[in-house]
């Protein structure tokens, strides 16, 4: 049985991202109370909603993934968000596509028996190593 580590998804399509950088409130940066998170400009006389020269770049629809990468992780998988055992085995004949990833209120105790189960299912755990300790520190 493959371990965890050399689990590779059935095909990994080159991921392109058309933009790297944030779509930033416009003059977000001159006020600390101002969050950066984009909103669609609406001044009525506003240069940004009027796409003036140099001003910055406007959310559009075609800086959108391709249908085929999107929610994609950089490993070639997609995520799948895992509560417990029963759950994992829903990934049984789709362990080429999706990889588990242990939910953040899990107790230890039960991350264990699913990192497990996934080793006999040969599905990939992407957060496999989360709050396991090491059995040499107790």
């Amino acid at each position: 049985m493959p371990s965890a580590s050399k689990l590779r998804p059935a095909v990994r399509p080159k991921i392109v991202k058309k933009k790297t950088n944030k779509f930033v409130r416009f003059e977000a940066d001159l006020f600390k109370r101002m969050n950066p998170a984009w909103r669609k400009p609406h001044g009525m006389d506003g240069r940004f909603r009027r796409h003036f020269k140099g001003t910055p770049k406007h959310v559009k629809i075609g800086y959108g993934s391709n249908t085929k990468t999107r929610y994609l992780l950089p490993d070639g998988f997609h995520k799948f968000v895992v509560s417990n055992v029963k759950e994992l085995e829903l990934l049984l004949m789709h362990n080429k596509k999706y990889s588990a990833e242990i939910a953040h209120n899990v107790s230890s105790r039960k991350r264990k028996a699913i990192v497990e189960r996934a080793e006999q299912l040969s599905i990939k755990v992407s957060n496999a190593a989360a709050r396991v300790r090491s059995e040499e520190a107790e």
